[in-house]
């Protein structure tokens, strides 16, 4: 079921739903999709040819003429024509480009309702086009993937996986599992003659293959759902050092309010910027200090949360009153509390256009990696840029499966712990039959994927998520 309640089946209602967002604009379109569309649109739309039905006219065309209710002219519009399968539905369907008057728009539905047709449901056009088999499970949510992209390589991810590149591993994989599970089917059925169709060392390395895969694919899921999302970064260091003039720098406007009054800053501030193609959701953090009233203690705790949670923690430090040993119990305080080998720490000196002379250690801090900047004058904030990008490998994923999806994520985690019972299973010389149990829920978890295997409530979970009209 959805958020309304409804259950998601298959059914021949013809649908309609705005598909641009809503508000007034140049123009709008309005989606029909079903067996109907091209009857009730005919009953609407009149053409400028003599005699034009849409039914008659050829697939993949646009045709111009107006919108009417009996006499009364609506707007001039241009339709577009696709006849299935040829369509994003697999069904017979059409858009109408009118003018984006809100007012035009509802209009336009209204006819569509009086006429037969039904308000569309979050999602529905592309659940149909799951149903009529124009894509898998996976690619559909690739599609909502694909509208929510805010970057270069969230597009480019959401456009692999929409064409299949992930479906794709994963239909491998199940293949691979199909053709071994029949074997072990065949041994139940001639279990009394105590018959051996799959050789053991052989299952035993397809199993170890199959699991290697998969824990890749669970593995990748990290860098998969920060490019999504976007990479959290959190800011972090003593009150009054700089955090948030630096915030300011790196967004390019006055996010945060700069104060030289330490605690100034009690609660997190985020926001997101693009460099080269990349997400990265930067967090500005209330300042790391003892004591301090109850609402910057709040914040302090907070802090502590979102330094778990980011990908990236950048360190600012005052160059100027800092020395090399308050930084190394930072860095060792860092990998006592984290224990994350994959979060990076990036350490940043502020303050530079202060320094009189060279600080003590910093021999020291440059075999360390500082970035020694001054976010007041904005000088060196490239670096910081450029050391972002080192830290997130993108290219890896051009010709990689990369998992971005928490259900595909939950999927292969349970599909791995059934292949790890299987080779257990084996190893301990366990009946056939239990083990095709854990088989068939390896199977299980890997359809669940792709929508091979599925239920009304994952369509429900998927599609009720959609933007209505798509």
């Amino acid at each position: 079921m959805n958020s309304s309640g409804k259950t998601y089946l298959f059914n021949n209602d013809t649908i309609c739903a705005p598909a641009t967002p809503p508000g007034s604009g140049a123009i709008a379109v309005i989606r029909i999709s079903g067996q109907d569309s091209f009857s009730i649109c005919d009953k609407i739309f009149k053409s400028k040819k003599l005699n034009f039905k849409l039914s008659k006219a050829e697939t993949h065309t646009i045709h111009f003429g107006i919108i009417h209710e009996n006499d009364n002219i609506l707007d001039e519009v241009l339709v577009s024509i696709f006849k299935k399968p040829n369509s994003y539905t697999g069904e017979d369907s059409v858009e109408i480009s009118c003018h984006g008057s809100n007012y035009i728009q509802q209009k336009i539905i209204e006819l569509l309702i009086k006429n037969g047709v039904r308000f569309a449901e979050p999602g529905e056009f592309t659940l149909r086009a799951f149903l009529n088999g124009k894509f898998d499970l996976s690619q559909a949510e690739a599609v909502a993937d694909l509208i929510a992209s805010q970057s270069k390589t969230s597009h480019s991810l959401a456009i692999k996986q929409m064409r299949g590149g992930f479906s794709d591993k994963i239909k491998e994989l199940r293949q691979q599992l199909l053709n071994f599970s029949s074997l072990i089917e065949l041994e139940l059925d001639f279990g009394e003659e105590d018959v051996e169709f799959a050789d053991r060392s052989e299952v035993l390395e397809l199993l170890s293959k199959l699991e290697s895969e998969i824990n890749n694919l669970i593995e990748s899921f990290s860098l998969g759902n920060v490019i999504k999302n976007g990479i959290p970064v959190a800011i972090i260091g003593k009150p009054n050092v700089g955090k948030s003039t630096l915030l300011n720098a790196l967004l390019n406007e006055e996010k945060a309010i700069v104060s030289e009054i330490p605690g100034t800053t009690r609660d997190v501030i985020e926001d997101t910027i693009v460099i080269k193609g990349v997400s990265f959701r930067f967090i500005d953090t209330a300042g790391l200090r003892d004591g301090g009233d109850e609402i910057e203690t709040i914040g302090i705790e907070r802090t502590h949360e979102k330094i778990k949670l980011a990908s990236i923690v950048l360190y600012v430090f005052d160059i100027s009153s800092t020395t090399i040993e308050q930084i190394k119990e930072v860095i060792e305080d860092f990998k006592n509390q984290i224990k994350n080998d994959k979060k990076r720490l990036i350490l940043i000196g502020n303050k530079i256009d202060k320094l009189i002379e060279m600080p003590d250690g910093f021999k020291d801090l440059v075999e360390l990696e500082t970035i020694f900047i001054s976010a007041k004058r904005k000088e060196n904030i490239n670096l910081i840029t450029e050391s972002l990008l080192k830290s997130i490998i993108t290219d890896d994923f051009q010709d990689t499966a990369i998992v971005t999806n928490t259900r595909h994520y939950e999927a292969l985690t349970k599909a791995s712990e059934a292949l790890s019972n299987i080779k257990n299973g084996f190893n301990d010389n366990l009946p056939t039959d239990l083990i095709s149990i854990d088989i068939r829920d390896a199977l299980h978890y890997l359809g669940e994927i792709t929508g091979e295997i599925t239920t009304d409530e994952i369509l429900g979970n998927i599609f009720g998520k959609f933007c209505i009209g798509k």
